[in-house]
């Protein structure tokens, strides 16, 4: 037997849920208390009734109170309704399906009844019916009230109208809409959802230069100095302070005014020529501050309800400790040099891009390492440069 054999088809169809990325193998994604549509197609043979339910598990595994889901437009088989997840974490959905004998009796009953078609059968038949959903209704959530609905349909000595109206009543039915009688269960599969805050899904940024924020004794600012700055960016409403590059800049091939190749003493170099002998992507630069002041940075910006987010840029200078380490992070040309950066008629002769086939396994160890380093200097967010020029299993 095939070893990925496709799930048989439950007795009553779940099919096409969304959303659902990729089928299932990857994650919904909402923060919380947003409120997004599950929609399903489901149906069964014939012309029997069906209902379905969209059920919420949390990231503790507890399943959430069923939401009904309703057909979106008549005879089209598409069901859909409304969730809301309350929390963080790593969340499933599914959805269930049933034949709904009761919807089923009382359509039924709407047409042979006013007939005088078996009125007597179909009395008795909806009193079977009640009872049956009775058993599935907790005793202090209305079952007695489903309970005298049934004796009512089946109490002969009554009007026809008097017995049919018992199982419309209003209590009647709000009790069998929170308790219904679900026969044929389907039960589909799970997908996965996972819930971020608030700011996952949309933040306002302010860009901002720390070595902008010098004195006129020393121009080239630190964390330091660039602290005075927060409460005015606080005060124009931005909640993300998105910081380009803070580590070690290199020197070979360092780039001057104006993109030019001839940089002067005072020239402090582009940001994104990352890495120096004083260290590479885990490493701040010098002269902004020590690791530690920029963990008292971040600590002063969360203060004042911002959050920091560095700039995640995977390339480096000629000068990185990864280019000694690791020369097979590289592409190299047929004269053994490592390629520089290029997009013609663009040159970044101060930058080397990374190549990730030859140790894809190692990157990936390496930059979950960089990240968690900053994580522990209390980022939560990264800016990431050209997140299209590495392979879509290399951010998997």
């Amino acid at each position: 037997m095939n070893a990925h054999a496709v799930r048989p088809i439950g007795r009553i169809p779940v099919r096409d849920v969304r959303p659902a990325v990729e089928h299932g193998r990857r994650p919904a994604k909402a923060v919380v208390g947003e409120t997004f549509e599950v929609t399903a197609t489901v149906f069964r043979e014939g012309h029997d009734a069906v209902a379905a339910d969209v059920v919420l598990t949390d990231p503790l595994g507890r399943p959430g109170p069923r939401t009904p889901m309703r057909e979106l437009a008549p005879g089209t088989d598409r069901w859909g309704a409304e969730v809301t997840p309350g929390r963080t974490g790593r969340w499933t959905y599914h959805v269930e399906a049933w034949s709904d004998p009761l919807a089923t009796w009382h359509h039924h009953a709407g047409i042979k009844i006013p007939a005088g078609i078996d009125v007597g059968l179909v009395l008795e038949e909806g009193a079977d019916l009640h009872e049956r959903a009775a058993d599935g209704v907790p005793a202090d959530a209305g079952r007695s009230l489903v309970l005298a609905a049934a004796e009512i349909l089946r109490d002969d000595r009554l009007p026809v109208r008097t017995r049919w109206a018992a199982a419309g009543a209003a209590q009647v039915t709000a009790v069998l809409r929170r308790h219904p009688l679900r026969d044929l269960l389907t039960v589909g599969e799970p997908l996965p959802l996972l819930v971020e805050r608030e700011r996952a899904l949309y933040g306002a940024w302010y860009e901002f230069f720390p070595r902008s924020e010098g004195t006129p004794e020393e121009p080239h600012g630190t964390f330091r100095t660039a602290a005075r700055r927060l409460p005015e960016i606080a005060r124009m409403g931005f909640d993300v302070l998105y910081l380009p590059p803070i580590h070690p800049i290199g020197t070979t091939y360092r780039k001057g005014r104006n993109n030019t190749l001839s940089a002067g003493p005072d020239d402090v170099g582009v940001p994104w020529a990352i890495g120096s002998p004083e260290g590479g992507h885990d490493a701040v630069h010098p002269r902004l501050g020590t690791t530690k002041d920029f963990a008292w940075f971040v600590e002063r910006a969360r203060d004042l309800d911002l959050e920091v987010a560095l700039d995640l840029a995977l390339q480096c200078s000629p000068d990185h400790p990864w280019v000694d380490k690791h020369p097979e992070w590289f592409n190299h040309r047929a004269d053994g040099s490592i390629a520089y950066a290029e997009n013609p008629p663009k040159k970044y002769q101060d930058i080397y891009p990374v190549a990730f086939d030859a140790d894809l396994e190692g990157l990936v160890t390496e930059t979950v390492r960089v990240l968690r380093l900053w994580m522990g200097h209390g980022v939560r967010i990264f800016r990431v440069d050209n997140p299209h020029t590495k392979p879509v299993v290399f951010w998997e």
